[in-house]
């Protein structure tokens, strides 16, 4: 599969959930409460269409990011749960140049997604999104997913900030309507946040200045 305007659905879990965090990886920027900017994509045309999802797995936090401080998020799809997601359809190339700035790298060449495409999963490098695996079709378009090698059973876990749980909780708001209150239970009941969040503490997050409702 290498012509780079072939349509795939890149499924986002964590911050792209929401589509302005998208757009900054698009056609470049800050993202709200970020700390990095981003170069953008070499196509910088929006996505074609979104669509909500929910995939077999659980959604963890780990590692320490860069934009948002605290940790990540990321999808380990043999646990026993289920993960709201978003589905952005984007071109292999826009696919391909997102993976590069998960990963600090400019945007470059296309991904060779044959493997993945045939066996589900495949390992483009050592890094944090650089697992990247097939979750299925829908219209037709492969459903690509990036995250961890390891999983959750062997990732070092973190609590996100308060900034990243703003931003994963408005995409949960966009694309699947969940209300505040919803998006704190979900949030601080996954592994990394659990213990550390409470609901009532993601709750006066997502209320407070710069959150759902404020």
């Amino acid at each position: 599969m290498s012509d780079g305007d072939t349509p795939v659905w890149y499924v986002a879990y964590g911050s792209n959930l929401h589509a302005a965090r998208l757009t900054c990886y698009l056609s470049g920027g800050r993202p709200a409460g970020g700390a990095r900017t981003h170069p953008g994509c070499r196509d910088r045309r929006p996505p074609r269409r979104d669509v909500p999802a929910v995939l077999p797995g659980a959604l963890y936090f780990a590692g320490t990011s860069t934009v948002w401080g605290g940790g990540m998020g990321f999808y380990d799809p043999r646990a026993a749960d289920t993960v709201p997601c978003r589905a952005y359809l984007l071109t292999v190339g826009q696919f391909s140049d997102l993976a590069a700035q998960e990963m600090h790298r400019p945007p470059g060449p296309d991904l060779d997604l044959t493997r993945v495409l045939a066996e589900g999963h495949d390992r483009l490098g050592p890094g944090r999104y650089e697992t990247l695996l097939c979750a299925g079709e829908l219209d037709g378009h492969p459903l690509l997913v990036l995250t961890a090698p390891d999983g959750l059973a062997a990732a070092g876990l973190r609590p996100p900030s308060a900034a990243y749980l703003r931003t994963v909780a408005a995409g949960l708001a966009e694309s699947h309507g969940w209300d505040a209150p919803r998006a704190a239970r979900y949030l601080a009941t996954r592994a990394g946040a659990a213990g550390h969040w409470s609901p009532q503490g993601v709750l006066g997050v997502l209320d407070g200045p710069g959150g759902l409702d404020g």
